[in-house]
């Protein structure tokens, strides 16, 4: 019999593949003790990358969901497992230090056994110092490689990266297949390398279904040596989530590999719970295009994740770009020409901003930078037209060091805007913050929490924790959740007829001036990092339904017509328009 192989139940990101939402607290204290019944996980993902954020905006308390789902499997002797972005930490945009160090001290207290510590550059500068921080806490430190396919990601490249971050005190390797496009050969390759050098090192892989090379890159990194696998459950295996547990078990064991037997009432307890948590509401915010794998992803290389927001995306600039089109005499694109224009313009754009791995939040600014490419190709303005700065960030060094090499166009356009590129330490650019969230803690009265987790979660997540504590963002849950409700009537229709059914009774939202869009204003002259507005929220006539920066600097209100409730947006937070672009549209009051 081969060498053991363990499993580990990525129950987290199933649905942070799937969907918006993650389940509640009480659903994760029903569902634990039946995955631990299923006998076959030696580890559990618990918590990590947007799971507190999204726990916030359902208006539910993310510290004690994390403290009840880990309870019952450290009792249990089950590892427990979080994503950690590194630099972003648990959010898309970058942490100060002392936020980013509490961050351990709190989630080992909550029961965290082990950080998957990434950087979606593989810049090991925003590795290193979370491995220290991570072992000051007590956890045990899981270095990752951000696995792509390019000319730069070789296996010397992704090598040389182990190599460091193990010298710096990772006890473990995850090879992150985010997109599911490592070559099989490839990712055997690493692991064996991996072992070859570091044999104690604990090597575990964790790789989407969407291009469909999972099964065989799993059984290629067992061949040469990996010791835990990432594996999901029905309803939410497949597609663009992660390989279904029965389907590894019996691969593996068929290969001669020491594998953990099933419980299968179990995991059919597992499954039926999982459904209910579908049913009752969580379904509402899952794409169904997530159910399906999609060989398109090898092409562009994009997570599967990322395709629900995406398609979305591309639903919206495509009705701006036919209606170009149309004034030019042109033939009106469809959405799969429309995708297959996307992919190819990712696949121009990648090399060009030096092959960035595409995953949060770099594979967002890569297809942000294609998306907005194909308007202005369009309007016949040429490429790198319409960047905001997250992207230009990327491409600068301000969030580490870019793999390849920026494309000299960039690089030209870079000076004429007056951009500086930096081989700055990236960590080292960011303030401190926690005496300013202290002092936001004790003026508001609020308590810092056990094991200054409540402190934590504010400094995390200011804008989300703040419309916690006030209520609002239950408010605003509850009536998204109604909307996606009461929208399941529009189910039955064509892309084309749900436009017209929200539309008839709605008022186009029109930019007054061409500029940046932003959702909320703070009044001294810059904009607060915000999300945008729920679908179903309601507006009096005159209110403000959101600010664009013109050319020249300055920000002009833009009113919510005649009132109503919101029932679509064409144009996200930072979206560059033009005058007379629709940017979102309010049904009008009875």
């Amino acid at each position: 019999m081969k060498k053991k192989v363990q499993f580990s139940l990525v129950y987290r990101d199933m649905w942070q593949s799937s969907g918006k939402y993650q389940p509640r607290k009480d659903q994760l204290e029903r569902i634990a003790p039946v995955i631990i019944e299923m006998g076959c996980f030696s580890r559990v993902e618990t918590n990590g990358g947007a799971f507190e954020q999204v726990n916030l905006l359902a208006g539910e308390n993310p510290n004690a969901a994390v403290r009840a789902f880990c309870k019952p499997f450290n009792e249990a002797g089950i590892k427990t497992h979080m994503l950690d972005r590194g630099l972003n930490a648990l959010r898309m945009y970058t942490v100060p230090d002392d936020v980013r160090q509490l961050m351990y001290k709190v989630k080992h207290a909550q029961g965290v056994d082990i950080p998957r510590i990434f950087c979606g550059l593989n810049d090991t500068r925003n590795i290193i110092p979370s491995i220290k921080w991570a072992k000051e806490a007590g956890m045990t430190p899981q270095a990752t490689l951000c696995i792509t396919t390019s000319p730069i990601h070789t296996v010397e490249y992704y090598s040389k990266i182990a190599d460091e971050v193990i010298a710096a005190g990772a006890e473990e390797i995850c090879l992150k297949d985010m997109a599911g496009i490592g070559q099989p050969a490839m990712l055997g390759k690493l692991t064996k390398a991996i072992k070859d050098k570091h044999p104690e090192v604990i090597i575990q892989y964790h790789g989407h279904s969407g291009p469909g090379l999972s099964m065989a890159s799993i059984l290629e990194v067992c061949n040469n040596g990996a010791d835990i696998i990432d594996t999901a459950i029905e309803p939410l295996s497949w597609g663009k989530v992660h390989p279904d547990i029965i389907s590894v078990q019996s691969m593996l064991k068929n290969e001669g590999f020491d594998v953990p037997e099933i419980n299968m009432n179990a995991y059919m307890k597992a499954r039926s719970l999982t459904q209910e948590f579908i049913d009752e509401w969580l379904g509402y915010s899952i794409n169904p295009a997530n159910k399906h794998m999609s060989s398109l992803l090898l092409g562009c290389g994009l997570p599967g994740g990322m395709m629900g927001s995406m398609m979305a995306d591309l639903g919206g600039i495509r009705g701006t770009i036919n209606n170009i089109r149309k004034k030019k005499g042109e033939p009106e694109l469809s959405v799969d020409d429309m995708l297959v224009k996307l992919f190819d313009e990712v696949a121009y754009v990648w090399p060009r901003v030096g092959y960035p791995p595409l995953v949060t939040p770099f594979s967002q600014y890569t297809k942000n930078i294609a998306l907005m490419n194909l308007l202005t190709l369009e309007q016949g303005k040429g490429r790198f037209v319409m960047m905001d700065d997250a992207m230009w960030g990327m491409i600068l060094g301000k969030s580490g060091k870019i793999p390849g090499t920026i494309d000299p166009e960039l690089v030209e356009l870079a000076k004429k805007q007056g951009r500086e590129f930096t081989t700055a330490d990236p960590h080292t650019l960011i303030p401190n913050a926690l005496d300013d969230f202290k002092k936001e803690m004790k003026d508001n009265g609020w308590d810092f929490g056990q094991d200054d987790e409540e402190l934590f979660e504010l400094a995390m997540h200011p804008e989300q924790y703040r419309n916690y504590k006030s209520g609002q963002a239950k408010k605003n849950f509850l009536a998204e959740l109604q909307a996606a409700k009461d929208a399941k009537l529009g189910s039955k229709l064509t892309p084309e007829q749900l436009s017209a059914f929200k539309h008839a009774k709605a008022d186009a939202i029109v930019a007054p001036v061409k500029g940046q869009v932003f959702w909320e204003f703070n009044g001294e002259g810059e904009c607060a990092p915000t999300v945008e507005p729920f679908i179903g929220k309601e507006y009096k006539e005159g209110d403000a339904f959101c600010y664009i920066q013109a050319p020249w600097g300055e920000f002009v209100t833009v009113p919510a017509a005649l009132g109503g409730k919101l029932v679509e947006i064409n144009a996200k937070q930072g979206k560059k328009i033009n005058k007379g672009d629709v940017i979102a549209y309010i049904e009008r009051p009875e």
